[in-house]
């Protein structure tokens, strides 16, 4: 039998449902697809799991099997490697739905990365002054760039897994045990303590703002600020009914956007007003070198805890659909460049610019504190409304995005239990309670926002410790090469640098005592 050219043999092109996907519906209905598939692929030497599947070997089959063959040959193309799937992923906030983007990562890191904390920037430089202040603010800007890029290499490091929270990727490289005892207290923090802080903040700028609008025209018995909590708090409780981290993306724009536009608006303000007589930018000084260095390590702290959102990399990266030709690291990567340029963009203006308009006498609080000292009555009550009405726009955001891997928690452990996905009134519930504890604890700790440094030091691991030893134990490096030394002793800085932050921020706390020091006290 004279075997038929190549050439003879007809194309036929596989469609998008010639098979069934492995992934399971969600609870939400939603569905992650796959990217399409690329009209020409360029031949490869190396093998492929479809690679037996050639035109050669489907010659002599009838033209339905062929058709199946083909699109099964597509699949695994596309998929290239067999991951791991677990069934509970599909009824979790995170990973619920994985149809995310470039744009989806850079809207929710931008999010994550620029808030409250950036405002108290200039605290930090009125301590270390301009050369020791910029200096710090930029290693620590590229340390944690470099960091967040290991992790977004880490997420696929094992063939067929994905690490889709910070806490299994620490598990993974340091074990089960370990990893839980080293990740669980600061991912908890910078996430449900991030979200009391939240609250704090942002029921005292509902206050503020208030205030700002109604003026002289406010009634005689107006709302107190625990109220406020209370107020901003069922805002934050409405908006966190959406079931997934995708579903929030176009509330991680609006924070993104307010992030920005307020940033600007904060340090453009100041820098636009006359700046305070006896202004000075000679560091602070204190009567003793002990007292100095402490102060200096505190300060350096709340550098440190300006670079938040580590925690959520992973979480994020995890809503992207992955396959051997398209893995979620190129668009996370794409989307993470995009939101720490604008990153920068915002935190450089403000801890620069707030210094030279208030240097020393910068209070403790931070910009939006000075902006209503030093200038309540230059600065139009529309502009200052505008302002403030964009700091609450934000938390409400920030609060969603730093919640999810919480909500992803209380949902993993109740599925576990049942082996059912949560129903409505049961998600919904773990978020009313969920947002009401946060409250009990902002009501029972007010001063939670203003423990910049001590926090920065005791969360510093998660962004510049951690991601180094990480990277030696899941890609083992050759031992004694310069990755293997240069990450070995960027990891060990880290912890240096973490305790002696800590320390620094509980030698402020002792001296200054607990107070709620972000706003002036009304």
């Amino acid at each position: 039998m004279e075997e038929r050219p190549e050439t003879e043999l007809i194309s036929i092109p596989a469609t998008p449902r010639g098979i069934s996907t492995p992934e399971i519906l969600t609870p939400t209905g939603q569905r992650s697809p796959r990217p399409p598939m690329p009209a020409k692929e360029s031949k490869s030497a190396t093998w492929t799991p479809s690679s037996f599947i050639s035109p050669r070997f489907l010659s002599p089959i009838g033209t339905p099997m062929k058709r199946v063959l083909i699109n099964m040959k597509g699949y695994l193309e596309e998929v290239g490697h067999l991951t791991k799937l677990n069934p509970q992923d599909a009824w979790l906030p995170i990973t619920e739905s994985r149809n995310g983007n470039a744009h989806y990562a850079a809207f929710h890191n931008l999010n994550a990365g620029v808030g409250f904390q950036a405002l108290v920037l200039p605290v930090a430089f009125s301590f270390l002054g301009w050369g020791w202040g910029i200096f710090s603010l930029t290693v620590a800007y590229f340390w944690q760039l470099y960091t967040l890029w290991v992790l977004v290499q880490l997420h696929e490091a094992v063939p067929g897994k994905r690490y889709n929270r910070y806490i299994e990727l620490a598990q993974a490289a340091f074990g089960e045990k370990l990893g839980v005892w080293l990740a669980l207290f600061p991912t908890v923090y910078l996430s449900a303590g991030t979200a009391t802080a939240l609250i704090l903040v942002g029921g005292q700028t509902m206050k503020l703002f208030f205030q700002i609008v109604c003026g002289p025209l406010c009634s005689s018995n107006p709302l107190t600020t625990v109220e406020w909590y209370l107020v901003f708090t069922s805002l934050c409780i409405v908006l966190s009914q959406l079931p997934n981290l995708n579903s929030i993306a176009g509330l991680s724009l609006v924070g993104a956007v307010t992030a920005i536009t307020y940033s600007t608006m904060v340090w453009v303000l100041s820098v636009s007003q006359t700046r305070p007589a006896q202004i000075s930018y000679e560091p602070i000084s204190l009567p003793s070198v002990g007292a100095s260095v402490f102060s200096v390590f505190n300060a350096l702290g709340i550098i440190a805890f300006a670079f938040r959102g580590h925690n959520l990399v992973l979480e994020i990266q995890a809503t992207m659909p992955s396959t051997f030709k398209n893995p979620a690291h190129v668009p996370m990567w794409k989307g993470a460049k995009v939101a720490y340029f604008f990153i920068a963009m915002c935190l450089f203006p403000i801890a620069i610019g707030g210094y030279w308009a208030y240097g020393n006498l910068m209070p403790s609080g931070g910009m939006l504190t000075a902006l209503y000292e030093f200038h309540i009555h230059d600065i139009s009550r529309g502009l200052l409304a505008v302002t403030f009405l964009l700091v609450v726009f934000n938390c409400l955001s920030s609060f969603q995005i730093y919640s999810m891997p919480v909500f992803d928690s209380f949902e993993a452990s109740y599925t576990s239990r049942t082996n059912r996905p949560c129903s409505v009134w049961v998600r919904s519930g773990f978020r009313v309670f969920y947002g009401f504890l946060n409250l009990l604890i902002g009501v029972a700790f007010p001063f939670l926002s203003s423990l910049a440094g001590l926090l920065g030091g005791l969360t510093l691991p998660v962004t510049f410790a951690y991601p180094c030893f990480m990277w030696v134990l899941l890609k083992q490096p050759p031992k004694y090469s310069v990755s293997w030394y240069f990450h070995w002793i960027l990891g060990w800085l880290g912890i240096a640098f973490s305790v002696a932050f800590t320390m620094g921020g509980i030698w402020s706390i002792i001296t200054n005592g607990l107070k709620l020091k972000f706003f002036k006290p009304s």
